[in-house]
């Protein structure tokens, strides 16, 4: 399995779009990792999760073919993981291809993509949606994905994913604090090969909503007492600019813990 991150910051990017703040100046002035798109991954180059804002910039920067894309699963409707009018652009006279785009995601997910399908394409012939529910696995191709609950939105249905292709298993904690305790039961015994884990407020503590750096080896530590391993690969992603330590910072307080630290265009190959 390839994974890439093709965007790893909160909702304001970082460095933010209209800010000066001394986290933002000093990301600005170091360039290269240390600045940030919205967050988004793909798995490869056909599994695509999250549609943020920054998706087109993504494709152009990594070289990518979207039209190739087959599924598209969602954490949630926030604006920096699902800008849904972009869909609009699956359809001709945007695109040209013959390409069938599957969807998977809650309940504002599917209302979304069917007022989008209303308009372009009522028959369903070029792409389709699909509720997803807590701890139901679906399949797609060959991918096995299993939506869990996350801490984060009480007011919609948000979610992390479970993504096993026979082969290789991940855990992508986008956007989430500490997990649950009917996620803790359900993952009981699972060995995943690549941990992917919400640091938005880096090395500010926080554990609900989203997570911090000493949170999520919270979560690292009583994973690995329960199934992972020394040969699992953990990851922090998903860090807003208010968490004061920009990537060339970050790197070394996350090896401590044993963390890498996720980057725009960051693959990991399982």
């Amino acid at each position: 399995m390839k994974f890439q991150y093709l965007g790893t910051a909160a909702a304001e990017g970082w460095p933010a779009l209209f800010c000066s703040c001394d986290n933002c100046e000093r990301a600005r002035k170091a360039g290269g990792k240390n600045t940030r798109t919205r967050s988004q991954a793909v798995i490869d180059d056909t599994l695509c999760i999250d549609l943020p804002p920054d998706t087109y910039a993504h494709i152009l920067q990594n070289g990518l073919e979207a039209y190739r894309w087959t599924g598209l699963v969602v954490t949630h409707t926030h604006m920096d993981h699902f800008h849904r009018d972009e869909l609009t652009n699956w359809f001709t006279p945007f695109a040209h291809h013959d390409g069938f785009l599957k969807v998977y995601g809650n309940e504002g997910v599917v209302e979304a993509v069917n007022q989008v399908l209303q308009r372009r394409d009522p028959e369903r012939k070029r792409m389709d949606v699909t509720l997803v529910q807590d701890f139901v696995p679906f399949t797609h191709g060959k991918y096995t994905i299993t939506p869990l609950p996350a801490d984060h939105d009480k007011n919609q249905n948000c979610h992390i994913y479970v993504i096993e292709d026979g082969q290789s298993r991940v855990l992508y904690g986008n956007d989430t604090g500490y997990f649950d305790e009917s996620v803790w039961e359900y993952i009981r015994g699972m060995r995943f090969d690549l941990v992917s884990l919400d640091c938005t407020h880096v090395i500010l503590e926080n554990r609900h909503n989203h997570m911090s750096l000493s949170v999520c080896n919270e979560v690292k530590e009583r994973l690995l007492a329960s199934g992972c391993d020394e040969k699992t690969t953990f990851v922090v992603t998903h860090f807003s600019h208010n968490g004061n330590a920009i990537h060339d910072e970050l790197v070394p307080m996350a090896e401590e813990y044993g963390f890498l630290v996720a980057y725009d265009g960051m693959v990991i190959n399982l």
